[in-house]
C-alpha cells in the first residue's frame, strides 16, 4: 500500500546521504507475515525469485513489454555517455568488493545491502533511479518491507516519461508488485533457525 513520503525520510537510512539530489517518487509498504528482524535478505531473495519467474498474462506484463519495446526503439534504456553511477558516491563502509551487482529478475544493479536496507540503481536516458528497500518494525510487532523509489529525471524527456507512467505505476504496477511480493513471501519455504 502507498504510504506517506515522511515514513521513509524519518528513518535513519544510509541512502539519504547518497541521494540528496534525488526526489522521492513513491513510498510503498509490503506485508511480510511472520518476518523477524533479520529477514530482509530472505525477503530480497523472495523478490528476486518472484521477478525471475514467468508471469501469467496480465496488464502488468503487457505494460512492461510495451515499455521495454519502446525503450529499444527509442534508445531510452541506454546509459547516457559520461553518466556517473551512484556506486561512485559510496563511502568506504558501504563498498562491497567482489559482490555480484546484477539483480536477478529486476532491471537494477545492487548498490549495497545491509541487514535493514538494500539500495538498487537503474540508469538510463529517462531517469536515474533508486529502489530503496527498508526493513522496519511495524506497530503490530512484526516486520514489513518499505520500498521508496527515488529519482532524478533526465531532462524534459525524463519528466514527461515520469508524468506519463504515473497513473500506470499507481493503479497497475505497484498494486501488482504488492500482491506478487506478499504472496511470494507467504508461499516461501522458511528456513529453520
Amino acid at each position: 500500500m502507498k504510504i506517506p513520503d515522511a515514513v521513509h525520510t524519518r528513518q535513519p537510512w544510509r541512502i539519504h546521504e547518497l541521494t540528496t539530489d534525488f526526489e522521492i517518487l513513491d513510498v510503498w509498504s509490503f506485508r511480510a507475515p511472520g518476518a523477524g528482524p533479520g529477514d530482509l535478505a530472505a525477503m530480497f531473495a523472495v523478490i528476486q525469485a518472484a521477478g525471475a519467474q514467468p508471469k501469467p498474462h496480465s496488464l502488468t506484463r503487457l505494460l512492461f513489454a510495451v515499455r521495454w519495446k519502446l525503450g529499444r526503439v527509442f534508445g531510452w534504456d541506454e546509459v547516457p555517455p559520461g553518466a556517473q553511477p551512484l556506486s561512485a558516491r559510496l563511502p568506504a563502509d558501504l563498498l562491497q568488493p567482489g559482490t555480484d551487482t546484477a539483480v536477478r529478475g529486476l532491471p537494477f544493479t545492487l548498490l549495497y545491502q545491509l541487514p535493514d536496507e538494500i539500495a538498487l540503481e537503474v540508469r538510463n536516458r529517462t531517469v536515474h533511479g533508486v529502489a530503496h528497500l527498508g526493513w522496519v518494525h511495524n506497530a503490530g510487532g512484526g516486520y514489513a518491507l518499505q520500498m521508496a523509489v527515488l529519482v532524478k529525471p533526465d531532462g524534459p524527456l525524463g519528466r514527461a516519461y515520469l508524468a506519463a507512467i504515473a497513473p500506470f505505476r499507481h493503479l497497475v504496477v505497484y498494486p501488482a508488485l504488492t500482491r506478487q511480493w506478499e504472496q511470494a513471501w507467504t508461499r516461501r519455504q522458511p528456513t529453520i533457525h
